[in-house]
């Protein structure tokens, strides 16, 4: 599906969308919680969907009402007696993780807590993703796991056993996020003692186990010891927290990831304020306000929200190693700053749903924009103007997002193909850019609505 964005100023206010990091680990809270829990503002893209669909197939049953879930997982406990019996009558029990690697790398562990076999599969570019961690890993804590060669499906057989163990941090801290999650709730092998401790090396992304801790604890599940994101300890001779709490509540935040690309829309194109999204949060995506102040750009924050207006912007260094989903909305910001920018962090672009570092640097190289790439290091040579072109997604959500921020301000209309990749975090992201004034035209929203002006 094609969309095609004409230059335009913004002006107005918006609400962030809901945090996909933040509903997600609420979702498999709630599962592992094993009661009931209510989820208030929660997301609805595809991500999140592909969440509340794993946690149904794990036992859990949600009831949606406005602006609110209820999670019922009080059966997760029996859910080793629901899975034999399905084994029994014939039937395998698949998950389905759609398109997101949160879930893929979160949710493993959750239903290797089960004691028979488990396929996992997802879509598009996941299938391609590595997944040689859970091969490497989960035969230490007793679960079984056959993969395609390293790649999805995966088929799995529990229960997972909590142990003293080390990993690899450096691909990703969403396989982390899922032993997390697991060990909170396992029954430990007395002989392992009362402490174990998952040990970490080259831990990256730490502000999502951050995130992660803060879910985990409100929704009163077992919390470890954080020790500098080195070594993360589980005391298990103390009691579990609030086992007598009825009902655990918990409302997803506004999303700094989706909130990026409307706070660089505004800088580069607009006179906004975007609301919803609170400066306490842990998502590591909130240090996109850095970057826009190393900008110069013109911005303030007020307990109305993030205000943006559009300003003279010069380049700027950024370190994205811990953040690497802002890299779209960086270089969109970056192609309006005079001069070089310079950012950080790469190497951990290649298994995104696209190559992102490439994508980004072809996509943007069709408007016109120098984007090179040295090892680590990405230089956006901006301030000479993009032009408008025909650009495609490559199936990326984020790199839809950023080439219609960037075509704001081109010369002439910028036509997006496979426009609808946003679905997967952010569905209502062109309707709310056309709220603020954006010229959009073409296509189908995620609703079903024409998008037209």
């Amino acid at each position: 599906m094609k969309i095609t964005i004409s230059p335009s100023a913004l002006k107005g206010d918006i609400l962030a969308p809901a945090s996909k990091s933040s509903m997600q680990r609420a979702c498999a809270a709630a599962l592992v919680a094993a009661k009931r829990s209510i989820i208030y503002n929660p997301g609805h893209s595809n991500d999140d969907k592909a969440a509340m669909g794993i946690i149904t197939a794990l036992g859990a049953v949600i009831e949606k009402a406005h602006e609110q879930i209820t999670v019922d997982s009080t059966s997760f406990a029996k859910v080793l007696d629901t899975v034999a019996k399905q084994q029994e009558a014939g039937e395998a029990l698949t998950i389905n993780c759609g398109e997101s690697g949160l879930s893929i790398r979160m949710f493993t562990p959750l239903a290797a807590l089960t004691n028979k076999k488990i396929t996992i599969t997802g879509e598009g570019s996941l299938v391609t993703r590595p997944m040689d961690f859970f091969d490497e890993v989960l035969p230490q804590l007793g679960v079984q796991v056959q993969s395609n060669d390293g790649k999805l499906p995966l088929i799995i057989q529990g229960p997972l056993q909590p142990k003293n163990i080390t990993i690899d941090g450096s691909l990703s801290s969403q396989f982390l996020t899922g032993l997390l999650l697991a060990y909170s709730v396992a029954q430990i092998d007395p002989a392992e003692g009362k402490e174990i401790s998952i040990k970490v090396s080259n831990l990256k992304s730490k502000p999502y186990i951050d995130l992660t801790l803060d879910v985990m604890k409100k929704f009163g599940l077992r919390v470890p010891e954080n020790r500098n994101y080195e070594e993360f300890v589980f005391d298990y001779s103390k009691p579990h927290p609030d086992v007598e709490r009825e009902c655990n509540t918990y409302t997803v935040e506004g999303d700094w990831s989706g909130g990026a690309f409307l706070l660089v829309a505004g800088a580069i194109a607009g006179d906004i304020t975007v609301r919803g999204l609170s400066m306490a949060s842990t998502q590591a995506d909130k240090k996109i306000t850095e970057a826009l102040m190393a900008a110069n750009a013109g911005m303030a924050i007020d307990a109305k929200g993030i205000h943006l207006h559009k300003s003279e912007l010069k380049s700027f260094e950024f370190d994205a190693t811990d953040c690497p989903d802002l890299f779209p909305p960086l270089v969109a910001l970056a192609a309006y700053c005079n001069g070089v920018t310079s950012i950080k962090g790469v190497t951990r672009l290649a298994h995104k749903e696209s190559n992102r570092g490439l994508t980004l640097q072809e996509e943007f190289g069709k408007m016109g924009l120098r984007v090179d790439l040295y090892g680590d290091i990405m230089h956006i040579h901006g301030g000479s103007g993009l032009k408008g072109a025909l650009v495609h997604s490559r199936h990326d959500h984020r790199i839809a997002m950023a080439c219609a921020v960037a075509a704001l301000r081109a010369e002439g209309d910028t036509t997006i193909e496979e426009s609808l990749a946003v679905n997967k975090s952010y569905p209502d992201f062109y309707d709310h850019i056309k709220s603020l004034g954006a010229k959009v035209s073409g296509g189908i929203d995620w609703k079903g609505a024409l998008v037209d002006n």
